[in-house]
């Protein structure tokens, strides 16, 4: 049995001969519409379950969202995470820019996948710099951790600190006697606080202090390249975007970093050399006990060991000096001219911390480090204006090794991510009143400089946290401590304080803090 006899279909041919003619067009409008279908089908499968790219502003051709940046990156970026969520994409040149402005985001770069995002995206000026042989930007691997060993075990642990606290005493009473001398007048307190800690970590370093007119003269040198160090590291830079554009320097950074670097290495330099004709003039390296007299000489006794692995060379110790001169100095002075600031701009802060103070010390005493730790409004204190001027307020940029997902959304291998810990710390979220300086909100509270909780990481988290943070807490402690015990402190009249920020790769207060110290001690002596 058929479905339709032969004159049907006959009949059916006849009728349809026209039709037969359309017979190519037809066939390939079914095959090209067959192909779109199989297509979407093959790319909706291959994406399925794939993270979308961040949300991010549109940006222009080429050069993409470079020319909308704005100096204070910090605030900038907590604007467009407001606009467009926790992870935000930006198309920096050729690089692509992650920011990173929530604690779950935060917490799965700098914990979950700590391992992906352990490198830094070097900057030219950083290369610059230390040519990336340091803790800072120094690739994650077998060198990254011998320097970081060698800093962390010999230089900047508890047992280290413990024996150089009567330098730190030293130079924070010669701080304090200064002060008084100047008792009445407006001073500085950042030009004071930062030659203090320059010469501490001078001292630690290569057992140098700079006294008298050498103290002001070397120290203002000192000063001004740093300042100029770490404000050129926070500046966007187009070689660092458009690396084929790297060798005409467009902007001048380049050749800006050269200068601050070649005084700082000059220094540097003239020490070391110094020392090891010290070194070779003498029969012993060593102190009567064995012990190093200072980190610099720790370093070049490393060097000479064969069986150091990896090696540790020349350009490594000039790296690692660099390193803590730079970061030790301008930080912690920084942080302890937000810290009195704050203080200062709110005179109740201030009573409540002297009357603590006064109740463990006493007016007729001084504050010495065993103290610190019977002052929790003082520690309230500090961690409250590290959390309103976190010392890196985007941290050190990360550079992920592969390509992974945060926050749900992909993350191209190799990109730039910066952690706005700045915005994290004033979330309204999370903080009541993020804008107004409380320390009450720290006491008997479960925040540290640990890492662990990313709602507070003033130091970072992970494998890169800050290595200082034991020297920090205590020369901020120290320093804060001594100068409010010491002193009562205001403004010069007719002026008011200004916490307006300037943002760098390091955080500053954008007009220096200058206050006048009135002496509030029994005991004239005691200023001696």
């Amino acid at each position: 049995m058929t479905l339709f006899s032969t004159s049907e279909i006959g009949s059916w041919l006849i009728n349809n001969t026209t039709r037969l003619y359309d017979f190519p067009r037809v066939f390939f409008t079914l095959v090209g519409l067959f192909a779109v279908l199989w297509y979407s089908w093959t790319f909706i499968k291959s994406s399925k379950g794939k993270p979308p790219s961040p949300p991010g502003p549109r940006g222009l051709p080429l050069v993409g969202n470079l020319p909308f940046l704005q100096p204070e990156l910090h605030s900038y970026f907590a604007d467009l995470a407001r606009t467009y969520g926790p992870v935000v994409k930006l198309q920096l040149g050729s690089k692509i820019g992650i920011l990173v402005t929530s604690p779950s985001a935060a917490r799965e770069v700098l914990k979950d996948q700590d391992i992906i995002f352990a490198n830094r995206d070097v900057p030219v000026a950083g290369m610059i710099a230390t040519g990336g042989r340091d803790i800072v930007w120094n690739p994650y691997g077998p060198e990254w951790r011998m320097l970081r060993k060698v800093c962390v075990l010999k230089m900047l642990s508890n047992s280290t600190l413990d024996k150089v606290y009567s330098l730190r005493r030293k130079e924070v009473r010669d701080t304090v006697s200064y002060l008084n001398s100047k008792a009445g007048s407006a001073v500085n307190i950042s030009e004071q606080m930062f030659l203090t800690i320059l010469n501490v970590v001078t001292n630690m370093l290569w057992g140098g202090t700079f006294e008298g007119d050498a103290r002001a003269s070397i120290g203002a040198e000192f000063r001004h390249a740093i300042s100029e160090v770490t404000e050129i590291l926070g500046l966007p830079n187009v070689s660092d975007f458009f690396p084929v554009l790297a060798p005409l320097d467009l902007q001048g950074l380049m050749k800006r970093m050269g200068k601050p670097v070649e005084k700082l290495n000059g220094i540097i330099e003239k020490i070391i050399d110094q020392r090891l004709k010290l070194e070779q003039s003498e029969s012993g390296s060593t102190s009567s006990t064995g012990e190093f007299k200072d980190f610099l000489q720790f370093l070049i006794q490393l060097k000479d060991e064969e069986d150091s692995n990896p090696p540790m060379t020349m350009n490594h110790i000039k790296a690692l000096l660099l390193d803590m001169v730079v970061g030790g100095s301008d930080t912690s002075s920084n942080s302890i001219e937000f810290t009195m600031a704050e203080v200062i701009n709110k005179p109740e802060v201030m009573r409540k911390a002297q009357q603590e103070l006064d109740e463990v010390v006493g007016k007729d005493n001084i504050v010495e480090e065993s103290h610190i730790h019977k002052l929790p409004y003082l520690l309230a204190i500090m961690k409250e204006s590290l959390r309103l001027h976190p010392v890196l307020p985007l941290l050190v940029p990360h550079r992920p090794t592969e390509a992974c997902t945060v926050g749900g959304y992909a993350i191209p291998k190799d990109c730039r991510v910066f952690v706005n810990a700045w915005a994290i710390h004033r979330d309204p979220s999370v903080w009541e009143n993020p804008q107004e300086f409380n320390p009450e909100r720290f006491l008997n509270s479960k925040w540290d400089f640990s890492g662990s909780d990313f709602n507070y990481f003033p130091f970072g988290s992970g494998r890169r946290i800050c290595a200082g943070i034991a020297m920090a807490e205590r020369m901020v402690l120290y320093s804060v401590a001594t100068l409010l015990h010491s002193f009562d402190w205001e403004v010069p009249e007719g002026k008011k304080l200004d916490l307006t920020e300037k943002f760098g790769i390091v955080l500053k207060l954008e007009n220096p803090l200058v206050a006048i110290p009135t002496p509030r001690l029994s005991n004239p002596t005691l200023y001696e």
